[in-house]
């Protein structure tokens, strides 16, 4: 275990076979599923996985080093084999894409759960519930949660029920409604909603409690609310937001006509949370999601430099779009990941919008032959037969303040990680397959060219691949502004770097 681990300085639980306890988890292809997984694997713990759909998961680095269970939760037979031998149980199911009753599911779920872990003798199971406030009226999501958290803790088995409001970090659904919300909308008319208090928490330290609950008193059969170290209404929240993401300030006016269905169907618009999870996540947000208190950190001690700020949790969670590589680094066995990094199993939706125009072309030229036309590009070499489109996007960039095309090239040939080129600066060079670019021109956003090389039975393929994150409303208007010139500009680029094409 690494001194950065989340779970660095927490004991490990012995097994009833003295070795480390072997750990059951449910939902692996959700969002905590998948990291918890991570955790648990890097704290020292066996893992063993219930999963409905196990090949979702062949993607992961952990894979080879867990147990697969396949098979559905609501299958008596299943939960048992799944639950044989386990010492802990991490219960992560929930039934919220459900378009039924989601509310009887889940209990349904509870309570064959909560049998077949007494039956298995399951030392501990451990539950990421929601905070309940005080409102006389919960949502159907929080009374849900609430009525699992009961069957489960009545179950005989010893339970610890964590309750947490909202999860910041990429891929959360919760923090991606907000995350959407705040970058679409400088200007926005919001249910009265937004002024609720909400106490949100990192997902590293969500993990940090849930690898800690294994070990803590195995007399303990009680729920805590866990939250970061600030509260702010949701309106605060968006502003905070705006100001981690270097947004500028959101206007925010609340109105009282917006109804739950109506905001509902707002947030549907305007973001791409599918409209089921967004109703019942709005639903929940007429209640206010504050700790009770922090009896919590008696028995799971804070880490190292305490709990995470929300300012820090938003920076990490943004961190995927401030790298090129956003679609390799969780296929990298090499690289541990952090709980912001984003995960093969998480929605397509999760993790900002990120638009990429990718061109594949097929050469009969070796693989060094196509790596010099490619290291060759810009400068006076231009780019394709359509140059004259990039000459275009550099004199708009030079009228803006930008640097244009003017600094060329330093090498007609060869480049050198870290220098200038154009209006790009190259961030990447794995000679003969990889060379990225990243743009310097101005644009309200962040963009990336990169252009991946493959030696094949018959020559090369090369996969040309433009990125570009945008920041805020202008963002997205610049996108699609562009996207016109992009059917001109990127498929002679590919075809010249591939093919030879001659340039103009």
């Amino acid at each position: 275990m690494t001194d950065d681990s989340v779970a660095a300085g927490l004991p490990l639980l012995e097994g009833k076979d003295g070795k480390p306890a072997l750990c059951l988890v449910t939902g692996a292809t959700g969002y905590i599923g998948g990291r918890l997984i991570r955790e648990l694997l890097s704290h020292g713990y066996r893992v063993r996985i219930l999963a409905r759909h196990p090949e979702r998961l062949h993607d992961h680095p952990w894979i080879d080093q867990v147990e697969i269970a396949a098979g559905d939760a609501h299958d008596a037979e299943t939960l048992k084999r799944a639950l044989a031998g386990v010492d802990v149980a991490y219960y992560l199911l929930h039934a919220l894409m459900s378009k039924d009753n989601f509310e009887a599911e889940e209990r349904d779920l509870a309570k064959g759960f909560a049998s077949a872990a007494k039956a298995a003798s399951v030392a501990r199971i451990v539950y990421l519930g929601g905070i309940i406030s005080g409102a006389e009226e919960l949502s159907p999501h929080l009374r849900a949660r609430t009525e699992t958290g009961e069957i489960l803790r009545a179950s005989g088995v010893p339970t610890v029920e964590l309750r947490a409001g909202v999860v910041i970090g990429s891929g959360s659904a919760s923090f991606e409604m907000l995350r959407y919300l705040t970058e679409r909308l400088p200007v926005m008319t919001v249910p009265k909603w937004v002024n609720n208090r909400i106490q949100p928490i990192a997902i590293r330290d969500v993990l940090r409690y849930l690898v800690g609950a294994a070990a803590i008193d195995p007399k303990i059969n009680a729920d805590f609310d866990i939250g970061g170290p600030e509260v702010f209404t949701y309106r605060e929240m968006m502003m905070q937001y705006a100001a981690a993401a270097g947004l500028r300030k959101r206007i925010i006016i609340p109105i009282p006509v917006l109804t739950p269905r109506l905001s509902s169907g707002w947030v549907g618009l305007v973001t791409p949370v599918p409209y089921t999870l967004a109703k019942r996540l709005v639903a929940s947000l007429k209640n206010e999601v504050v700790a009770r208190d922090d009896s919590i950190r008696k028995l799971i001690p804070d880490p190292v430099g305490g709990l995470t700020s929300f300012q820090r949790a938003v920076q990490l969670a943004l961190k995927r779009i401030k790298s090129a590589n956003v679609e390799t680094r969780w296929t990298n066995a090499s690289v541990p990941g952090t709980p912001s990094d984003p995960l093969p199993t998480d929605p397509d939706w999760a993790g900002g919008t990120l638009y990429q125009d990718v061109r594949v072309v097929d050469s009969t030229d070796p693989i060094d032959v196509v790596w010099a036309r490619v290291e060759s590009i810009g400068g006076d070499n231009g780019y394709s037969t359509a140059t004259w489109a990039w000459r275009l996007r550099g004199l708009a960039d030079r009228l803006v303040g930008g640097v244009g095309l003017r600094r060329g090239r330093r090498d007609p040939n060869t480049l050198i990680e870290g220098e200038a080129l154009d209006f790009w600066r190259v961030e990447a060079i794995e000679r003969p397959h990889l060379l990225r670019l990243r743009a310097e021109m101005k644009m309200p956003g962040l963009a990336w060219l990169e252009f991946r090389l493959e030696a094949t039975k018959t020559g090369t393929r090369l996969t040309q691949r433009a990125i570009y994150a945008p920041r805020g409303l202008l963002g997205h208007l610049y996108w699609a502004s562009v996207w016109p010139m992009h059917g001109i500009v990127f498929p002679s680029m590919a075809r010249h770097a591939a093919l030879g094409t001659k340039r103009k």
